[in-house]
């Protein structure tokens, strides 16, 4: 089992994308121990803010392309929109 997954940066909002063959718990962890060091030291703590899941590397690889692309941008600006919720919002 592979995820591909988006984590959104609680210091600045920015998003992080990749996938791993491993549980998302211990990858969500390790980028907020800040591996690896560079882009992750610099923007954690993170949340995940999407993912899923493929059978195959070859397939988790493709949709992290996807998610790095400009129409995958643009896709997931609009999966995301008003999230988190809002004070207050019903979920």
């Amino acid at each position: 089992m592979y995820t591909t997954y988006v984590l959104r940066s609680l210091k600045n909002g920015r998003l992080y994308k990749g996938f791993t063959s491993r549980p998302m718990a211990e990858r969500l962890a390790e980028h907020n121990r800040g591996y690896p060091p560079g882009w992750s030291s610099r923007n954690r703590p993170f949340e995940v803010a999407y993912w899923e899941s493929f059978a195959t590397e070859a397939e988790a690889r493709a949709r992290e392309r996807f998610f790095k692309s400009g129409q995958g941008r643009e896709w997931l600006g609009r999966e995301l929109a008003g999230y988190p919720p809002e004070a207050g919002d019903a979920l």
